[in-house]
């Protein structure tokens, strides 16, 4: 399968659209209805998920990378959904002071085949 075609396929699986080809990357847009400062924000910056991955080696596996905003409740269950597919978990943090709901960002990634990352993500994004 071609890079492009590959890209549409992740972006199919993740339900999001492609920002970029090369390295092909994915932006989805989560419904979370946040404020900061008491003001309301339906910014990417609130809402998004990216994903994307990097050239294959010589096995068809990529360097795949993923961030996503996350509220409090959902932190643990995504955290272990990711975990028992072999996805690393490599940070947990927020962005902003003064958001309501409190939002957080977790950032993952994995040596593998893009598309097996793409499924074992939507996967735990059945979770959010």
């Amino acid at each position: 399968m071609d890079r492009c075609n590959l890209c549409e396929e992740f972006a199919q699986i993740l339900g999001g659209m492609i920002l970029s080809q090369d390295p092909c990357t994915v932006l989805r847009l989560r419904d979370i209805n946040a404020t900061i400062l008491g003001r309301p924000s339906r910014s990417s910056l609130t809402r998004g998920a990216l994903f994307s991955f990097e050239s294959p080696d010589a096995q068809g596996r990529t360097l795949n990378l993923g961030e996503t905003v996350i509220l409090q409740d959902e932190i643990n269950p995504f955290i272990s959904a990711l975990r028992e597919q072999d996805i690393f978990v490599t940070a947990l943090h927020n962005h902003w002071l003064f958001d309501e709901p409190r939002l957080f960002y977790i950032h993952f990634d994995s040596i593998d085949d893009p598309i097996e990352f793409a499924r074992k993500t939507a996967t735990a994004f059945e979770l959010l």
